[in-house]
């Protein structure tokens, strides 16, 4: 079947050399990176985690998203996600991906990941997530391609493919659960020590992933003949609508705890994030544009009227998608080293090279996905 993803229009074939070119980019300066080391980047002492580290946290929620469609369709029969379940589960594909690829660029010796292997430490939360990760990553390959050569031969899927993809619902949750305990486990940084940090990347997960995957669904309509229907993509939007009002008030807790306590090891950090901190404002007004995006999105989404609109949906979910991926990138992962135990505020601004590397990951992710989504729709259109 992968023969239909070299097959395409002219505009597709300048969307994927697009992409080609953009992850070429990305691998020339990661070799320079690899040459020269991570002094490329706009990473420090002060700020050891930084773009790249970031991008791994958000898509960790996109990857995770994929439950949202599998739990109701194989757990409760919901038909309406029987045409869309597959592009879930090839969407987390490209999210893993995109995330081992993202820590991989992260480490300056990168042929230090066989350590993992050689000497694996089960006591290291890194160790189980690199565990869950590509077991995850494992899942979603066998049972996506499995269920599409089925519908290709107009065949019910093998039954040993669901219980393997009822597997996939507690390990899509665990993969993000153990990403946030990576944070929740550092005890020297306040910021990020906090008893709900997985269920606010939980929310989170669950409103950017179907966010996205709406976008592409809208977006397929207009571009093929693939039609996801209207009852579940307004499914999808109550569930991003949910999730999103999830997310915005565990962040208003977290905000009052901090304040209301009065501990000034944790104001500093939210004073950072939200309003800057002794004149260092560059995260605090991506937040801003954060929270404006996100009460936005979450007032068309509420409202049936704008819900229901299609161009106002694309716009909603596209706000959802932006802000969390502030809020969950640079936001979470930046705030947490400023101020520095030693009470240093060091800024933080990536490089061009830093960037470039960046691009090149996500055009890795989307070449990924527009290869799978070609031959999925391709299969669709000919049954």
């Amino acid at each position: 079947m992968l023969e239909k993803a070299l097959k395409g229009s002219v505009g597709y074939g300048i969307w994927v050399a697009v992409l080609l070119l953009l992850t070429a980019n990305g691998l020339f300066f990661y070799l320079k990176q690899l040459d020269y080391g991570l002094g490329i980047t706009g990473l420090s002492r002060d700020v050891s985690w930084g773009l790249y580290i970031a991008q791994f946290t958000f898509l960790v929620g996109v990857a995770a998203s994929a439950v949202m469609l599998v739990l109701p369709y194989y757990l409760h029969d919901y038909k309406a996600f029987g045409k869309i379940t597959i592009l879930g589960e090839f969407l987390a594909v490209a999210a893993v991906i995109m995330c081992v690829t993202f820590v991989f660029i992260d480490l300056g010796r990168p042929d230090r990941v066989a350590n993992i292997l050689l000497y694996p430490s089960p006591g290291s939360v890194l160790f189980w997530d690199v565990i869950v990760l590509n077991g995850y990553l494992l899942i979603n390959i066998v049972t996506g391609w499995t269920v599409l050569e089925s519908d290709k031969k107009g065949v019910p899927p093998p039954a040993w493919v669901k219980p393997l993809i009822i597997l996939s619902i507690p390990w899509a949750i665990s993969i993000h659960t153990v990403t946030a305990f990576i944070y929740a486990g550092l005890p020297g940084r306040g910021f990020w020590l906090t008893a709900i940090m997985a269920p606010r990347f939980l929310a989170s997960a669950f409103a950017s992933g179907p966010a996205l995957l709406i976008l592409i669904c809208l977006l397929l309509k207009r571009l093929t003949r693939f039609d996801a229907g209207e009852k579940a993509v307004q499914t999808l939007a109550t569930i991003v609508a949910y999730a999103l009002a999830t997310s915005i008030f565990f962040v208003l807790v977290e905000l009052f705890t901090v304040y209301y306590s009065q501990v000034p090891g944790h104001m500093h950090h939210m004073t950072y994030l939200f309003a800057g901190l002794e004149g260092h404002t560059g995260i605090a007004r991506w937040m801003a544009l954060a929270a404006l995006l996100a009460f936005a999105a979450l007032a068309l989404l509420i409202i049936p009227r704008t819900r229901k609109n299609e161009p106002l949906l694309a716009l909603a979910c596209a706000g959802v998608f932006l802000a969390l991926w502030i809020e969950k990138g640079l936001g979470l992962v930046v705030t947490g080293f400023v101020p520095s135990p030693l009470e240093r505020i060091a800024d933080y601004t990536p490089t061009l090279p830093e960037a470039a590397i960046t691009i090149g990951i996500w055009a890795l992710g989307l070449l990924i996905v527009t290869l799978l989504y070609k031959v999925f729709v391709s299969l669709r259109q000919e049954l």
